[in-house]
């Protein structure tokens, strides 16, 4: 072996290569900061304070509700193929907390929960993209372009990276 050579290591011998994979593939971030609204709720309900504001009902909503924020968090880390639903859920449930669960602990509880409701909502799986080299040939039977063609183009259009141009209505082929 040559010293100063460096072999890559797969992604899955590097470590942490397999936990960044795994976390990369689900909402990871929006679970953690839903769950940590519920819990943040759930902490502000058996705050040992003086000052605890007492809005709407304080039986079993009040417990309720972080408690499924909790379990929409961890589910939504769980089960990413579920992520509409729970971030709705989430959304919703975080909302209702103003009401039932001492101002949707203190503002921060609720806060939590819809910024995470809001990223598990926008999230989308990674789809694999395929090879730099296959897209950057032009198929072998696609349309040929001369310079007539290029100057009857609109040149403020800009097609997107591996996107193809359409192929031309009879009326425009003559």
């Amino acid at each position: 072996m040559t010293a100063g050579r460096h072999h890559p290591v797969p992604a899955a011998r590097r470590p942490g290569g397999r936990w960044r994979r795994w976390r990369r593939g689900r909402p990871f971030t929006a679970g953690v900061l839903i769950a940590l609204g519920g819990v943040e709720m759930l902490v502000t309900l058996r705050a040992p304070l003086g000052v605890l504001l007492h809005v709407g009902p304080q039986g079993l909503a009040a417990y309720l509700v972080p408690a499924v924020l909790v379990l929409c968090g961890v589910l939504l880390i769980a089960t990413p193929q579920q992520r509409v639903f729970y971030a709705v859920l989430s959304l919703l449930l975080g909302l209702v907390s103003w009401l039932t669960s001492n101002l949707g602990g203190f503002l921060i509880g609720m806060l939590l929960a819809l910024v995470g409701g809001a990223l598990a909502f926008a999230w989308t799986p990674d789809k694999r993209r395929e090879p730099a080299d296959a897209t950057a040939t032009p198929p072998a039977n696609g349309p040929e372009t001369t310079d007539e063609d290029e100057d009857d183009r609109d040149d403020g259009t800009a097609l997107l990276p591996g996107a193809r141009t359409p192929d031309p209505t009879p009326a425009e082929r003559g």
